[in-house]
């Protein structure tokens, strides 16, 4: 995890690089931000190895993955929000109706679990689309605050550019979707989302349409970062990191299980919000109240120097999902005996999964709004240098 010293103030400081576009520096981010790509093909070469290989059954590989990405990874990267939010006694005495309102989701996981899990799956991975481009556009306005308070103060960035920048991101993802939607092949594991996707969307116009947007806004991004390079205006760590991601949101749909695919950007997209969630606790526990708004989440960032404890704690949290599984495996073969093998293991894991992963989406697009968040590094960073 995102290894962030936090032993004195000063050691905070001196790995944040206040005057470049960086978030913090150039190792950190392209470690954690941009280059941590690489773990996005992970989990296909392992479902394709287990099942090549070894001559597991493809639905088993498949849900092996599933779990492997969810115990490592994406389950912890989805309690660590909880890290700000629930365990916070600040947030929750701030937000006390986001907080109170967030247990009506877990209520509509279950339900539609067993009235119908693909309804549920559709919403899950509209949502989850949604909100893996939302965590891209607010790394890219981290950047862009920094660039506008901090190293090109003052400056300011026009509406046509961020349109531009939030069209393509926005948009990346969707085409090839739309596609396999059109012609009826969108299927994540053994269940057809085209059986529940209104039929309005499974138009070739559709398909057309969200093309049509997304090579817009790309021949507009293209022209608008030529011209930022002839201005020398550019902001190189940002346009690289949405230019990668792009390219991989937009060819990811392409592959033919999409369920192992879609882990694959889920991956990625964990990593890199680890790497940011942390980085704020340890920026608050160096020069905030981290120990008497959350000492539970003080206590286990400062076992150690980076950011193990905090991991730890996030996928100890686990523990709720587990018992959310176990519980409704049991229940499921009860209210439905009929089901498949496959169908009763997808709406355990589904539900266990999503009605804390779902928690996750809703407190984010409040979290995702806060650009001042790293302000604490980079005002200390700048007494530091004047020191």
């Amino acid at each position: 995890m995102a290894a962030i010293t936090t032993s004195n103030t000063t050691s905070t400081v001196e790995q944040v690089d206040q005057n470049s576009f960086w978030l913090r520096n150039k190792k950190w981010d392209l470690m954690f931000l941009t280059f941590s790509v690489i773990v996005t093909p992970l989990p296909y070469f392992l479902y394709l190895f287990g099942r090549d290989v070894f001559g597991i059954d493809d639905d088993l590989s498949r849900n092996l993955v599933n779990g492997f990405v969810a115990i490592a990874i994406g389950g912890p990267h989805m309690m660590s929000t909880f890290l700000r939010t629930g365990l916070d006694n600040n947030f929750r005495k701030n937000y006390p109706m986001l907080i109170r309102s967030s247990i009506l989701i877990p209520i509509v996981v279950i339900s539609l679990a067993f009235l119908n899990l693909e309804l549920l799956l559709t919403v899950f991975f509209a949502w989850a689309a949604l909100h893996v481009l939302h965590q891209v556009t607010y790394i890219a306005e981290l950047y862009n605050y920094k660039e506008h308070n901090y190293v090109r103060k003052n400056s300011q960035m026009s509406m046509t550019s961020r349109a531009i920048d939030y069209a393509l991101i926005l948009t990346c993802l969707f085409p090839v979707a739309a596609y396999k939607i059109w012609h009826g092949t969108f299927q994540i594991g053994t269940n057809d989302l085209g059986r529940v996707i209104p039929e309005f969307f499974e138009q070739r116009w559709f398909f057309v349409t969200l093309s049509a947007i997304f090579v817009i806004s790309l021949l507009a991004y293209i022209w608008k970062t030529v011209q930022e390079w002839r201005t020398k205006t550019i902001n190189l760590p940002k346009t690289a990191f949405v230019v990668i991601t792009v390219v991989v949101a937009f060819f990811t749909p392409f592959l033919p299980n999409l369920d192992t695919a879609f882990q694959g950007l889920n991956t990625w997209h964990s990593f890199q919000y680890l790497a940011i969630t942390f980085y704020i606790i340890k920026i608050r526990q160096s020069y905030g109240d981290l120990k008497n708004d959350a000492p539970l989440v003080a206590k286990f960032s400062a076992q150690t120097k980076d950011s193990k404890g905090l991991y730890l704690l996030s996928t100890g949290l686990l523990v709720g999902s587990v018992v959310v599984f176990m519980l409704v495996y049991f229940l499921a073969g009860i209210v439905r005996p009929d089901m498949s093998q496959n169908q009763h293991f997808d709406t355990a894991y589904y539900t266990a999964i999503l009605a804390f992963l779902w928690i996750h989406y809703f407190h984010d697009h409040f979290l995702f709004t806060d650009f001042e968040t790293l302000d604490g590094a980079y005002q200390n960073a700048g007494v530091a240098a004047g020191d």
